[in-house]
Order: C-alpha cells, then structure tokens, then sequence
C-alpha cells in the first residue's frame, strides 16, 4: 500500500512538472506582441490583448494547420509548429488574463 501511495505521488508530480507554462510560452511571442500583447506584431497582424481563450487557441490551432492568418500567416505557422493541444491551452489561458 504504501509503494501504490508512492507511485501515485510520483506519477503527479512528474504530470504537474511537464504541465505546459502559458507565461514561459508566451515569452518567446512577447517579442513581436510585446509583454502585454497590446502591439501589431510587425505592424501587420491584430493586437491580441483582450481577446478571449477561445479566440486565441483558435487562432493558434488555425495558424499550426496553415488554415488562418493573412501576411504573418508563415511567420506564425513555425512559431507554433512544436505548440502541443496543452500548450496551446496554456499560452491562450495566460495571454488572455493579462490585464
């Protein structure tokens, strides 16, 4: 019983461990977003700050597929390209609770 209880308490905290980080995700967009997301990345997409967790994840999921974006439509398909279903997830929950 007490190797189960063990096993069990591995098993979560490894799980937790490789749980997606929105924040640590978000960081490597920050540069054409800005911190807050309050920019035109490039001056040529929207600004993504004050959208919601499902318009962002679904913009995400539509850029990995190659089926959304405009002028930033490559330059974004690779910079989500290695994004899990988790991580995009993530990266939308936090990005949308910036305030």
């Amino acid at each position: 019983m007490k190797k189960l209880a063990i096993v069990t308490l591995l098993t979560v905290g490894t799980l937790l461990l490789m749980a997606a980080d929105g924040k640590a995700l978000a960081a490597k967009c920050a540069g054409c977003h800005g911190a807050d997301f309050s920019k035109k990345a490039l001056n040529m997409s929207k600004v993504v700050k004050g959208w919601s967790v499902d318009k962002i994840a679904k913009a995400l999921e539509g850029y990995k597929a190659g089926t959304y974006g405009g002028a930033m439509k490559g330059v974004m398909k690779g910079q989500v390209a290695s994004y899990s279903d988790a991580d995009i997830k993530a990266v939308s929950e936090y990005i949308a609770g910036l305030k």
